[in-house]
């Protein structure tokens, strides 16, 4: 089925017939899983050091169109304490089918001038985007905070592009990165190892697929929820060796994924990622890898 089809369907005005938030609670804390859309990409950007045919298995096996890997982009506003914090931005309105955070927090009911803070995984235009076009950036309290690891600034101010085998996107990863810290510069609210946002929401820099990549942990009531930012996409449950191509440390990346994914196999807590199906699930350990349990949506 044609996705862009399917998500126009049946439509009314702003109205979508795919959903594209889902709300769930963690102790005390509200969470909203947001949708900024789907990004379709060669299955090549999954594992630049994977097997040709073994890629190509994979995405077969998966029930995916020949020549394309669907990326989700997920982002997460979470309320606690009295305030509301938004992890990451989103693309913005570069791409079409994607992009839509701003009109995707309307339908979700939020105000952007409602959010208190706003935490950033990585510097990556995915999820810097939302805060370099119009759709959401002149629509957030001017000065509202942006958390995000020291180490990830520090990097993008001379990037390093060694590791890094992928060489498509560097020129626009670069600007876009560029472009994000001379205008919220003063804005940034840089910690070191982990900063504790609002009750219960601590963001933990764990490096890997960027210096500063940081995921961030939830935690009421006896109950946990991790979003894993980059640290994880889809294939790594099957194949955690396989590098990303925007990796900029392939091999720590790996091991930063392996220890996430065991600790959450472990803990039994649920977990969202930026580019995870959408909306959220868990882990479990099957063998040497792992294997995805999707959520049991309540309706």
């Amino acid at each position: 089925m044609d996705m862009n089809v399917a998500s126009h369907l049946g439509r009314t005005g702003t109205a979508e017939l795919v959903p594209s938030r889902y709300a769930l609670r963690v102790g005390d804390i509200d969470v909203l899983v947001i949708s900024d859309g789907v990004l379709p990409l060669p299955p090549t950007t999954i594992a630049t050091n994977g097997d040709p045919a073994e890629m190509t298995a994979w995405v077969n096996d998966m029930r995916l169109p020949p020549g394309k890997f669907w990326w989700p982009l997920n982002v997460v506003v979470v309320r606690s304490g009295g305030r509301t914090v938004l992890i990451d931005f989103g693309l913005g309105a570069e791409f079409p089918g994607a992009g839509r955070l701003g009109m995707r927090l309307d339908a979700a009911g939020v105000d952007p001038a409602s959010v208190t803070d706003t935490v950033l995984t990585h510097m990556h235009i995915d999820h810097v985007g939302g805060l370099l076009s119009y759709g959401l950036r002149d629509r957030l309290r001017p000065n509202v905070p942006i958390h995000l690891a020291a180490a990830e600034v520090e990097f993008w101010a001379s990037p390093d592009f060694s590791r890094n085998t992928f060489a498509g996107m560097q020129d626009v990863l670069r600007s876009a990165a560029a472009r994000f810290a001379d205008k919220y510069r003063r804005q940034l609210r840089t910690f070191e190892s982990e900063y504790e946002v609002a009750p219960g929401v601590v963001v933990q820099r764990t490096g890997g697929h960027t210096p500063g990549h940081s995921i961030v942990r939830l935690t009421s009531g006896g109950e946990r929820l991790t979003f894993l930012g980059d640290a994880v996409f889809h294939n790594h449950f099957d194949r955690p060796d396989w590098h990303n191509s925007y990796d900029h440390d392939p091999e720590e990346a790996v091991r930063v994924r392996v220890r996430l994914l065991r600790e959450l196999a472990a803990s039994r807590e649920a977990l969202v990622a930026a580019h995870v199906s959408f909306p959220f699930g868990h882990v479990a350990v099957a063998g040497d890898v792992f294997r995805f349990v999707p959520a049991y949506w309540e309706y």
